[in-house]
């Protein structure tokens, strides 16, 4: 058995490099799961950062100093975090309240609706059947209602905390954008100097990871607003709300959409009946992911991410599973990390290639 062990050590293990890589990606992923509550806004400054870089970029192109292109892009950013905290929240805020102040209304409506199933349909759905499901409903209603009590009591009590990291973050993401060159240097040079494997891979994931999440930034506010205007166009209550929940379904591929669906179509069914106005709102909504899926998407992404649907799933499920809504955002550039450390991790029987030296 130790035999056994000691061939698969040095198969995979034996080069210097490899080691390297494995305690890099090792130290980063303890570090987000030991430390990410205690380190949020730290880790929340470096991804406003890291997608603020590639603005920044794009001003030096055009012979900007970087101060001053740092200066315009925190402008604007800081504008833009303003803009949201004042307009857009409150009303976010006050359109949940009303949808749950309507939502029993929309329960015994529901229930009017189920009741009347097994005189239409004695055959398919018996009074038995509709008792559970009601039962049911009303569980969960419950559950709901006191989601959002706790849910409210918890904003109220960590008020203080949100304020706090509504002036760090930003104070950090201009730091780190201003002294970007001199953090960097300060990291690596606690790095081994011979990391060129760790290197390689860095390489091919940074180019991936930078353009998907920036596009996947500017897909969620593309349809969002398409969602908003459109909504607000067919007289849709609760139209920022659920543009809101239109834009962030895209961060889930695949389910995302067909889990709105479902609040989309009953505040317009609840709104209108089964009337004109539903099925417009449902033929808008269907043409907004069409358009998403088929012109929005292979515009922005193109040949970034090449995963396996599958693989994509699966990376939403494992990494949501343990950080939430952020993983649920990075889970598939974690896969394309994952896949790129598979893609270079050397392999039994391969030639020995040269790797590139690392930065002094």
């Amino acid at each position: 058995m130790m035999h056994i062990l000691r061939r698969w050590y040095d198969r995979h293990f034996s080069d210097p490099q490899v080691v390297i890589l494995a305690f890099l990606l090792t130290l980063g992923f303890a570090v987000v799961i030991f430390a990410g509550r205690l380190l949020a806004p730290l880790l929340a400054s470096i991804v406003f950062a890291y997608l603020l870089e590639g603005a920044v970029r794009h001003l030096q192109m055009w012979r900007l100093p970087r101060m001053v292109a740092v200066i315009l892009v925190f402008l604007v950013f800081l504008a833009l975090l303003v803009a949201t905290l004042l307009l857009v929240v409150p009303v976010l805020g006050q359109q949940i309240t009303q949808l749950v102040e309507e939502l029993p209304n929309m329960v015994a409506h529901g229930q009017n609706l189920l009741l009347q199933l097994p005189e239409r349909y004695p055959q398919i759905v018996s009074e038995e059947q509709v008792r559970e499901i009601m039962g049911a409903i009303r569980a969960q209603t419950i559950a709901l209602g006191q989601q959002v009590v706790n849910l409210t009591l918890a904003s109220a009590m960590h008020i203080a905390t949100i304020m706090v990291y509504l002036v760090i973050v930003p104070l950090m993401v201009f730091f780190l954008l201003k002294d970007r060159d001199a953090i960097l240097g300060w990291i690596t040079g606690f790095l081994p100097r011979d990391r060129g494997l760790a290197n390689e891979v860095w390489e091919e994931v940074n180019l991936k990871i930078a353009s998907y999440v920036r596009g996947k930034f500017i897909e969620i506010l593309i349809v969002w607003a398409a969602s908003y205007l459109t909504f607000i166009f067919l007289d849709l209550n609760y139209a920022l709300l659920l543009s809101f929940m239109v834009g962030i379904s895209v961060i889930i591929p695949y389910v995302g959409a067909a889990v709105v669906t479902l609040p989309v179509a009953m505040v317009a069914y609840f709104q209108w009946g089964l009337g004109n106005e539903f099925t417009y709102v449902l033929v808008a909504y269907a043409i907004i992911q069409f358009l998403d899926g088929n012109v929005l998407v292979p515009l922005l992404f193109s040949e970034v991410v090449n995963l396996h649907p599958v693989a994509i799933i699966a990376a939403v499920i494992l990494f949501g599973g343990l950080w939430g809504l952020w993983g649920v955002f990075f889970a598939i550039p974690l896969a394309t990390l994952i896949q790129a450390v598979i893609r270079s991790w050397p392999r039994y029987g391969d030639e020995e290639r040269p790797r590139e030296e690392g930065p002094a």
